[in-house]
């Protein structure tokens, strides 16, 4: 990829980002040093970033070069590796802090779970929003307070199935409860979730856990929050 895309691809990103309320172009150039008409000509073409000052616009923005390649791409060439079981699919196990990047990369990966072929694939998907470029099923591991807070329908250390191509707060069975992987402050925390007015409401299953309120950002909904749904859980021994 040329480095005139890369910088296409950061200014489309930094542009959605500032049309969401997450970000200006006045705290870009404050924290990154450089001028406010500087910012402003690269946001709007009318010049270039140097190799250090898309490295600052990067670090300001919290953001990778992975995050700015291609998906298509990334997915050819770095995906985790099939399984050479007809029958069985490898998942990636990974740490709850990237399990909201759409693209998992083999250097997230901590592990690999295998499931069977003919149980993902009768899965049914719920997708709101652009997710065909994420990669549709990943494991977390519960910690301590997050399996407990579940309990007993989740136990630490549990092995969370997570079906990113369910999104969608329509009940995936009548009568019973969705229970999703949430971005919450950069982690996936497990919950029930509900949406009131400009909030969302994270309820564990164990009473002895509180409610959790998250009030959503100006411009994003509910969906973009959720990681997935969670579609099979593992007590591994």
């Amino acid at each position: 990829m040329k480095f005139k895309t890369l910088q296409d691809n950061l200014r489309r990103t930094l542009w959605g980002r500032i049309a969401k309320g997450e970000l200006t172009g006045l705290y870009l150039a404050e924290q990154t040093g450089f001028q406010q008409a500087h910012i402003s000509n690269f946001l709007n073409r009318k010049r270039g970033l140097s190799l250090e000052g898309m490295d600052k616009v990067l670090s300001v923005a919290r953001l990778s070069v992975l995050d700015l390649l291609d998906p298509q791409e990334v997915n050819r060439r770095s995906s985790i590796s099939p399984s050479d079981d007809e029958e069985f699919e490898n998942v990636g196990l990974v740490d709850g802090a990237d399990a909201a990047r759409p693209v998992i990369l083999n250097m997230y990966v901590i592990g690999v779970h295998k499931f069977k072929k003919n149980f993902l694939h009768k899965l049914r998907t719920e997708v709101e929003g652009d997710r065909e470029h994420w990669e549709r099923f990943l494991v977390v591991k519960a910690d301590g307070r997050e399996g407990m807070s579940m309990f007993p329908r989740l136990l630490p250390g549990a092995a969370v199935l997570i079906d990113r191509h369910y999104n969608s707060l329509r009940p995936y069975r009548r009568h019973d409860s969705n229970m999703y992987a949430i971005d919450k402050d950069g982690s996936c925390t497990l919950k029930y979730v509900e949406v009131a007015g400009t909030n969302l409401i994270l309820r564990p299953h164990n009473h002895a856990y509180p409610v959790e309120v998250m009030p959503l950002r100006k411009g994003r909904t509910a969906s973009e929050y959720i990681i997935g749904g969670v579609c099979h859980l593992g007590i591994e021994a």
